[in-house]
């Protein structure tokens, strides 16, 4: 009976230490992304007024992935095959780093102001990050003139949302004193 207790310890303990060793993982593998990520900008595309803003949060919607959902209505004729695919898209970046649909990925090399960006088919929609971002209460406001989403996107493509931007690529929310 005390064998028993006294591996059922270890085993929590143990337990308990792969949990926080794979947590403190994955925060350093998001840091370290947002911190040597590559940064892009992506243009925002309009969405819903209604559901603009809804609370703490603005939902999301970029024009590229408007660009991607149509260009794979035109090369995939089976809507089953549009509702749970991955992908990358192949985007040049001009001067000021906003990303511009060029193709969908074939594997061909890039030029040199090109990059790969993944995106995730759900549901019939384009996803890159999220689809929402969230703010302090009461600081909406400062958020109704995004135009960009700011992303880091590391060496596999992987992009993540960092801000939102205005038209003159100024950043939002952050308050003026």
């Amino acid at each position: 009976m005390r064998n028993n207790r006294k591996r059922n310890r270890w085993i929590i303990v143990l337990t308990t230490v792969v949990v926080l060793v794979v947590v403190n993982w994955a925060i350093w593998q998001k840091e370290r992304h947002l911190a040597e990520g590559e940064v892009v900008y992506l243009e925002l595309a309009p969405v819903d007024p209604r559901s603009l803003m809804q609370g703490d949060y603005m939902a999301l919607n970029f024009a590229l992935s408007n660009q991607i959902h149509s260009a794979l209505h035109q090369s995939e004729r089976d809507e089953d095959s549009l509702q749970a695919r991955n992908g990358y898209v192949v985007v040049r970046l001009d001067e000021q780093r906003i990303a511009h649909f060029q193709r969908l990925d074939d594997g061909s090399s890039l030029r040199d102001d090109e990059r790969r960006l993944r995106y995730r088919l759900r549901n019939g929609q384009v996803r890159f990050t999220t689809d929402a971002f969230f703010f302090q209460e009461g600081h909406g406001e400062r958020y109704e003139p995004a135009r960009y989403g700011q992303l880091r996107v590391n060496t596999k493509g992987e992009p993540l949302l960092v801000a939102l931007y205005n038209a003159e690529l100024t950043k939002l929310g952050e308050s003026v004193k």
